[in-house]
């Protein structure tokens, strides 16, 4: 049971660092997004990186918020079900932002 629950609070203390990087960097970190790196150089410039840091530092956020606060229920009820609930729903939120299509991950952030 201990261990889900510093599984998730490690986990949360983790993305908060990240994200914190994300909002430190700004728009150079979008060169740390999965995919993004992959991308001409040249292309790389149509695209909006300050909103791309922005909104991947938010999901980090988001993230880490989630795990946190289930580590911490988790705990207080000491229910080890409560933090597995709170990894599967930072699992299903990483889901959603995963795009194997370029267009699909990054076509929002191209600018006009």
């Amino acid at each position: 049971m201990e261990a889900v629950i510093c599984s998730c609070i490690a986990g949360s203390v983790f993305f908060w660092i990240i994200a914190a990087v994300f909002a430190v960097l700004k728009g150079k970190a979008a060169i740390l997004i999965s995919g993004f790196n992959t991308i001409p150089k040249d292309q790389r410039e149509k695209y909006d990186r300050q909103r791309m840091s922005r909104d991947m530092r938010n999901a980090f956020a988001l993230w880490a918020a989630v795990l946190g606060a289930g580590g911490v229920l988790a705990y207080q009820f000491s229910s080890a079900g409560i933090a597995a609930i709170s990894i599967a729903a930072v699992l299903i939120l990483f889901f959603r932002e995963v795009h194997l299509d370029e267009e699909k991950a990054f076509g929002k952030y191209k600018m006009k």
